[in-house]
């Protein structure tokens, strides 16, 4: 499964042609009888999804933008929007009958196909289109965090390419980062496109930390694990201890036990837990790892400063410098469908010595997500950012091993609630 690479491509048609293809390429990896399924109990079935895609493009750019006729307005206020339920809510509400996926399929190769045929030099509805685009880039991602969670007997393999590089010798090194200024957001006078939370660009001072040269393992975590970390009632929040007692969460959600021995459930095969990959948790327990340790989460500016910031003073637009995200430089794109060990991508570390800064896993901060100064909602998505204002989700940054090139940008943020166990978020520790 392999995005096309998007520095190839000359213009946005084509970037959305990928998304789609892309798009396209993760349904097939369900078998016909899972799109009924719900394989994350508090999301809707995958069905919703496959619906959702063509909903909202059609909502945005069709019929927001364009004032189209529509092709089917009970399905554009059907798969309108996602959900994001709290943490201990039921299951969404099963409709009694989905529509049929023969109905759905017609729906979406009509609003694709004229999607598709809009005069992309039109640039009133270059705005529509990006938000569009990176919708479907998003969506790519949060599918496959669904369909990892499907029994394997429901899935259609597909082939791709896992690294499998030798581990580093020097783990558990920390890098001093010294004082400096952190640049967070974007310019809205010279982006293409940025989301509502991304602006303004501004900077803040950070004051000296160390930070972990890499990402916490599965073999550090399992120290964690085995030395009934999970039983330490110091360590967690008051909710995330009782978040424990109630669903008896003792390990990462990818990890389980086969004859005595730790395995790992990869997207469509179960294989032994390798040591030397990045854990995938919670912000909890990340959290609480960290307090086992006498450290903390780092905060959004001081990922940014291990991130971006340089020796000369300047922050750059990625850890390696230039703004073109390649093959060598981290584990994203959709390269892989798999994590790789730490280390694995020398070329992509930062000027201060952090290694898989970006790729490989998103990683948790400790700062609750909340607008900049200067915050102007989307006109036709004013809940995507807002919604979200609630205190009860923090900043990821980075990215993932199925996180779009074109999202891998310095002011990009995601954010997730903190007990939610299903992305691909690794994290490290700072130190005072």
């Amino acid at each position: 499964m392999h995005a096309r690479q998007q520095k190839s491509q000359p213009n946005l048609r084509l970037h959305l042609e990928a998304a789609i293809d892309c798009c396209d390429e993760i349904f097939r990896a369900v078998r016909y009888e899972a799109y009924y399924e719900r394989p994350i109990p508090l999301r809707n079935q995958l069905i919703f999804y496959y619906g959702h895609l063509p909903a909202f493009a059609c909502n945005q750019v069709l019929r927001a933008t364009l004032r189209r006729k529509a092709f089917n307005s009970e399905f554009d206020l059907l798969f309108e929007r996602g959900i994001d339920p709290p943490e201990r809510a039921g299951p969404p509400v099963a409709l009694f009958s989905w529509p049929s996926l023969t109905e759905i399929d017609r729906y979406k190769l009509n609003v694709e196909n004229e999607l598709l045929n809009l005069n992309f030099d039109d640039e009133s509805i270059n705005g529509a289109l990006c938000l569009t685009l990176e919708h479907y880039w998003m969506h790519a991602e949060t599918l496959i965090y669904m369909i990892h969670q499907l029994a394997h007997h429901l899935k259609n393999p597909v082939p791709y390419r896992r690294v499998t590089a030798a581990t580093v010798d020097d783990y558990g090194a920390r890098l001093e980062i010294p004082a400096g200024s952190a640049t967070l957001g974007a310019d809205r006078r010279q982006a293409e496109f940025g989301w509502c939370n991304e602006f303004e660009e501004h900077q803040v001072h950070v004051p000296r930390f160390l930070i972990d040269k890499y990402k916490v393992t599965n073999r550090a975590f399992l120290e964690f694990v085995e030395s009934n970390g999970y039983e330490r009632q110091q360590l967690w929040d008051t909710e995330s201890w009782q978040w424990l007692k109630t669903t008896g969460h003792r390990h990462p959600q990818f990890w389980f036990k086969q004859d005595g021995q730790w395995c790992y459930r990869d997207l469509f095969e179960d294989i032994p837990l390798l040591l030397d990959w990045p854990v995938y948790i919670t912000h909890a327990e990340a959290t609480a790892y960290a307090h086992s340790k006498g450290a903390e989460l780092p905060s959004e500016e001081e990922f940014h400063r291990a991130a971006y910031g340089t020796i000369r003073q300047n922050d750059a637009p990625q850890p390696w410098g230039h703004n073109v995200p390649f093959d060598r430089k981290g584990n994203f794109g959709f390269r892989s469908l798999s994590p790789s060990p730490v280390g694995a991508f020398p070329e992509g570390t930062s000027d201060y010595g952090v290694c898989d800064l970006i790729g490989n896993g998103w990683e948790w901060t400790r700062t609750i997500f909340a607008p900049f100064a200067g915050f102007r909602a989307l006109l036709t998505y004013p809940s995507y950012s807002a919604d979200f204002f609630d205190s009860q989700h923090y900043v990821v940054k980075g990215a993932s091993p199925v996180t779009a090139d074109r999202l891998v940008r310095r002011s990009f943020r995601n954010w997730f609630r903190p007990r939610y166990p299903y992305v691909y978020s690794s994290f490290r520790c700072v130190y005072r």
